[in-house]
């Protein structure tokens, strides 16, 4: 496992051999894997989604928090490559252990691990939901003459493909199927907006905001909100991609793994901007909360475009899934006794990926699914967590620029966890009411 030569505190020393330890298959990753891994983590269902959050916000609001959450998240980024060895001879290979180290040995797995894993499992959980979805629209428009088979099903045979792929070892082994969703992301993103440019504008359309009554209507907002901070979700797997990259004083693994995220938030832009503002251009307040779903013709494109998402999300899943894995094996040795082995990965991964299959069939709510997760689970490990280690490990001077960049990410985002996590919860109990499970 990437994050199996994680120091534990003590260990917290200055020690030249710390830099050369354990450099093996797990710590060869070059700079472009990070590119690709963080464009895998944090590219994926949330750019579909983008057009309906700016369908709620509207077009000044809509611009002006999609590039704050660039901006910001971007800075948060940067922080967590800089703390990976803010300890001389020390690499912190998983965001707990770096909680660890800002928090004390106590309260930082308290803080840091439930965030964590909310991200990895809900993203997780969300995947299952984005992928089983494109796969029946990809079916349904490849073979029109075709019987049509209920979404659960699709969900179910999405997921069947995890109990194979969850088998493989660690980051390094997925790397192919990582690269693969990188340039799926990018491929579906452009025919995602360019589709929507080729479409033009519906008849009638309208940009005034959705009316749904004034309780309603705040709610979808504050769920746009998560919606929004869903898309920038990478940073939860940030410090297990910069794991595997070999860190020499010399050579410290921040200069490489930097140079990856600079690419990957770069197609991060032309991603996400293009699919927000054109997908909200066309269709209105009438766009789908999966803006694919609003286009139909050419129906090979648009049926390429869903296969597209299909295998990213196959790859983003398991980017977000190998953290947990590790975790769970680890416990199942300590607390069960498990020897290592085929069999301990088995039973965990295997148990794993049927949870979050049972919970993605069970409430398929997408938009829902992403602003809750967004709120509750990546506002505070993209906007505010790393922002809070920094103040406390690294002390800024009081007032300085960094100082108030970094308070600045703290308020935000602890608002946007409050507000999208309270509208997402009302907004599933809301859509659960009027939904038929298992169709």
């Amino acid at each position: 496992m990437v994050s199996a030569s994680s120091p534990p505190p003590k260990d917290l020393v200055p020690s030249d051999n710390k830099w050369t330890e354990e450099q093996n298959a797990s710590r060869r990753a070059k700079w472009w894997y990070s590119t690709f891994h963080t464009v895998t983590a944090m590219i994926g269902a949330g750019v579909l989604s983008l057009p309906l959050a700016m369908a709620y916000l509207g077009w000044g609001p809509g611009i002006m928090v999609l590039v704050l959450c660039w901006c910001l998240t971007l800075n948060t980024m940067w922080q967590m490559i800089q703390l990976h060895e803010c300890v001389p001879g020390t690499r912190f290979d998983r965001y707990v252990d770096l909680g660890r180290h800002a928090f004390g040995p106590k309260l930082g797995p308290w803080i840091v691990l439930p965030q964590q894993l909310i991200v990895q499992v809900g993203c997780d959980i969300v995947y299952m939901v984005t992928g089983g979805k494109c796969l029946k629209q990809f079916v349904e428009m490849a073979c029109t003459n075709c019987t049509r088979v209920r979404q659960s099903y699709w969900i179910l045979i999405f997921g069947g493909i995890h109990f194979f792929l969850s088998q493989l070892p660690n980051f390094n082994s997925v790397a192919g199927v990582s690269l693969a969703a990188a340039v799926m992301s990018l491929s579906y993103s452009t025919i995602a907006w360019a589709g929507c440019l080729g479409k033009g504008q519906i008849d009638n359309v309208s940009y005034a905001y959705k009316n749904t009554g004034p309780a309603d209507n705040m709610f979808r907002i504050f769920n746009a909100l998560g919606q929004i901070s869903f898309a920038f979700a990478g940073h939860a797997v940030a410090l297990e991609i910069q794991a595997t990259i070999p860190s020499t004083p010399e050579k410290p693994s921040k200069v490489p793994m930097w140079k990856g995220v600079v690419g990957a938030y770069f197609i991060n832009a032309i991603c996400y901007f293009p699919v927000a503002l054109i997908g909200y251009w066309a269709f209105g307040q009438d766009v789908d909360d999966n803006v694919l779903m609003n286009l139909r013709k050419p129906a090979w494109l648009i049926a390429s475009a869903n296969l597209m998402v299909v295998v990213h999300v196959i790859g983003s899943y398991q980017v977000y899934a190998m953290p947990v894995f590790d975790l769970l094996e680890k416990m199942m040795m300590r607390k069960l006794n498990f020897p290592p082995g085929i069999l301990l990965r088995l039973i965990a991964r295997t148990a794993y990926v049927a949870f979050t299959l049972f919970i993605g069939v069970s409430f398929p709510f997408f938009g829902d699914l992403l602003g809750f997760f967004g709120g509750f689970g990546f506002a505070p490990t993209s906007f505010f967590l790393p922002s809070v280690m920094w103040l406390i490990i690294k002390k800024p001077k009081r007032f300085s620029g960094k100082w108030f960049v970094n308070w600045a990410s703290i308020y935000i985002g602890v608002f946007i966890m409050v507000a999208s996590t309270i509208g997402g919860l009302r907004n599933i109990v809301t859509d659960a009411s009027t939904y038929s499970f298992y169709t």
